[in-house]
């Protein structure tokens, strides 16, 4: 019986120093020597300091950013995931109609993109459509004190296209976005610091 054993150990053993140790370990370094931004879940710094990730969305609720799409989990990465609520849902349908009322509110717009009233799938999807972003210009233009086609300039050049020329649609990293516009047009000494959303 020991016969049978001791193999069947030692190559448990072997096996998971094989599998769970080395191949995950190279795969990281691999990872890391070719992709470097992206091995370490593309962090975004700013003054020596982390802001977010390029893959997660943020809450940003103050009139001087590009406000993201809604978020099912309150946009706590800990609990990624939708709502679960069917399409006839009368909370789902009221949910709607509050988000398009307070989008058409904040932004001085009659129309309202469908990414601006529903969450995406996980929840934290960190990207807008064009349209939406677009649609923001104006109240962001305001709380900044520029013109409105300085933000549209900003917008146009953080679009992403389509993955791979084909897949998806082209869209707007929000906090990318952000950055790019405390950048460009720093918010007036009379609103509060930027760093906070």
């Amino acid at each position: 019986m020991l016969d049978q054993i001791r193999p069947a150990v030692v190559m448990l053993g072997l096996m998971t120093l094989l599998t769970g140790l080395a191949y995950p370990l190279t795969m990281t370094s691999v990872a890391q020597m070719t992709f470097p931004e992206k091995a370490t879940a593309s962090l975004i710094e700013r003054d020596g300091h982390i802001v977010g990730s390029a893959l997660v969305a943020q809450n940003f609720t103050k009139p001087y950013y590009a406000h993201p799409r809604p978020s099912a989990v309150d946009f706590d990465a800990a609990s990624s995931g939708a709502s679960n609520l069917g399409p006839t849902n009368t909370e789902l349908l009221k949910g709607y109609a509050e988000r398009a009322a307070a989008y058409r509110e904040a932004n001085g717009v009659t129309l309202v993109p469908i990414d601006a009233i529903t969450a995406s799938g996980s929840g934290l999807d960190p990207h807008i459509s064009v349209q939406n972003a677009n649609l923001q210009a104006n109240r962001i233009a305001k709380a900044r004190g520029v013109t409105v086609s300085d933000i549209r300039r900003v917008i146009s050049e953080k679009v992403e296209g389509r993955w791979l020329g084909l897949f998806g649609e082209a869209h707007v990293n929000v906090l990318l976005l952000n950055l790019s516009l405390d950048a460009a047009f720093p918010v007036p000494s009379s609103n509060e610091n930027t760093a906070s959303r």
